[in-house]
């Protein structure tokens, strides 16, 4: 949301809830940088000092000039389709993408199933409570929550309408580096606004600055700006493959890294949001849980709270206690930790080595539960 700029802790990724339209040709025009080589033209000729001898103009241009211009027109065809393809996926994707308005600003959200549950982010339903929701054709309705899992930042809301168009969710897991997406939401309202990349990297772990640790995260070029959050990462066979989420941020230039924005995976949305849909809650999150809480100390992470019958206190671990260690991980900040146990599964065992109060070290099993919801 615009009012909300969010930072990532370690990744620095901030989310996006409320975003400018900007063309991709200009935002890669304008982050790239010119060597400063100089193209050097010749102006004129210079006579020499021998006759000059005129040669032969062949009556037909060599196969190679044929073959040149066999290519440039491939290419370009193939340019063409590929551009025909991206706006036939907007035409079909287009009016599954909605706004999403709330009493601390706007997100975009993707048409879910004909019932009318709507998928976006945790962090664009944020505390709200009211909820406006406006279709591609203009139409909005009053919206309800169905269920919020902040953990995995997904969320899902229900409208009461007629004749919606549902996207389709892709398996993200059949994604490659190099793959085109597109990127659709509602930059500070502008709808139906469209960016274009390809995907960076995948199964990214993405901190966010509320010390979730995101697992399954889709790296992506295709510009990801305030407002797109909740929206349609798509690729070209018109199938959503993930929910534009975050976008990276650099301390040293004070604002967004261009050309690297993160989006949660479509398996991972889908897998949230049916668990939402069903019951209103998560219930099997598959995702490893410690039962502690932390706060940051000078040497590292402080446990300030330990769930009672939670895993680390099955283990041994103490309020007071600093985290030196999990496994091989050092771990300098709460941060560090977060991201090391969500890389894990519940019932993994981990060794965890810990300062007491009093200065001993002691090193610990311990068995990862489940995250609740």
């Amino acid at each position: 949301m615009v009012s909300d700029k969010r930072r990532l802790s370690r990744r620095f990724a901030a989310p996006v809830v409320s975003l400018v339209f900007v063309a991709v040709v200009v935002a890669a025009c304008s982050s790239a940088v010119v060597g400063g080589t100089t193209a050097n033209t010749v102006g004129g000729l210079q006579a020499s000092a021998s006759p000059t001898v005129a040669a032969l103009v062949p009556a037909e241009l060599p196969a190679a000039t044929s073959s040149t211009a066999a290519t440039s027109l491939a290419a370009s065809a193939s340019a063409l389709s590929l551009q025909d393809q991206m706006v036939d996926v907007i035409k079909q994707v287009g009016p599954s993408v909605v706004e999403i308005q709330t009493d601390a600003g706007l997100g975009s959200g993707i048409v879910y199933d004909s019932k009318g549950d709507i998928v976006t982010n945790a962090h664009v339903v944020g505390t709200s409570t009211t909820f406006t929701v406006t279709l591609s054709n203009g139409k909005t309705y009053p919206a309800t929550l169905v269920g919020s899992y902040a953990p995995d930042d997904i969320a899902v809301l229900h409208i009461t309408a007629t004749g919606l168009a549902p996207a389709t969710f892709g398996d993200s897991s059949q994604l490659s580096v190099g793959d085109f997406v597109l990127a659709m939401g509602n930059p500070l309202g502008l709808q139906s606004s469209v960016t274009e990349g390809i995907v960076s990297a995948l199964n990214r772990q993405v901190s966010e600055p509320t010390g979730n640790a995101l697992p399954d995260v889709i790296q992506t070029s295709a510009a990801i700006n305030p407002g797109n959050s909740g929206g349609a990462l798509v690729d070209l066979s018109g199938d959503v493959v993930g929910i534009p989420t975050l976008t990276a941020s650099d301390p040293q230039l004070g604002g967004s890294a261009p050309g690297i924005g993160f989006a949660i995976s479509s398996n991972r949305a889908k897998f949230i949001a049916d668990q939402l849909i069903a019951s209103g809650k998560v219930t099997s999150s598959g995702r490893a849980y410690m039962g502690v809480q932390l706060t940051d100390g000078q040497t590292g992470p402080i446990i300030v709270a330990v769930t009672a019958g939670g895993p680390a206190a099955a283990a041994g671990v103490q309020v007071g206690d600093v985290v030196i260690s999990i496994d091989s991980t050092l771990t300098p900040d709460s941060a560090t930790l977060i991201d090391a146990v969500a890389a894990y599964h519940p019932g993994d065992k981990v060794t965890l080595k810990v300062q007491h109060q009093n200065g001993t070290v002691a090193t610990l099993t311990l068995t990862l539960g489940q995250l609740p919801s």
